[in-house]
């Protein structure tokens, strides 16, 4: 992932993947920006993210 993105990549077990993206369908992540889910791991990542990006915005 690093030649691509210049970030290193994130292992995320399969059981953290489905429930992810368990949460994901059925809207239990629809609070969150769209921003928040790039280049992270699983649901509770793309939370840490979005706290992140709404810090930075000042809100």
């Amino acid at each position: 992932a690093k030649n691509f993105t210049g970030l290193d990549g994130i292992f995320t077990p399969v059981e953290e993947t489905i429930d992810s993206f368990e949460q994901l369908v059925t809207g239990e992540l629809d609070d969150l920006p769209e921003q928040a889910f790039l280049n992270v791991g699983g649901a509770d990542d793309a939370r840490a993210k979005a706290a992140e990006l709404r810090k930075s915005a000042g809100e």
